[in-house]
């Protein structure tokens, strides 16, 4: 690629470069749709994390008990890219 170019991980990469804007989807289950619906979707930004994801869905974190990135087990402080689906589970309780 040449010099002054950055590098694109693929189409969706290049599109957000280009027009600076890129929705991610969030996909909620159980009791964190309540209010949000199952599928949410955000303005993703140059490096945002899973914290602020959270942040901007008012989540607090300790109603996460599981956070996927694109169906993978993840730590809320990675780094997200725009094209990254997560998907967020609360504690699930029973007896």
């Amino acid at each position: 690629m040449a010099a002054g170019y950055p590098k694109y991980r693929n189409l969706l990469s290049m599109r957000v470069y280009l027009r600076g804007v890129a929705k991610m989807e969030i996909r909620l289950f159980a009791t964190l749709r309540e209010n949000r619906g199952k599928i949410a979707h955000i303005d993703w930004r140059e490096g945002m994390t899973g914290l602020d994801v959270l942040s901007e869905l008012d989540i607090p974190q300790k109603e996460v008990a599981i956070f996927l990135i694109n169906g993978a087990h993840s730590n809320p402080e990675t780094p997200l890219s725009p094209e990254d689906i997560i998907a967020l589970f609360p504690p699930i309780g029973g007896g």
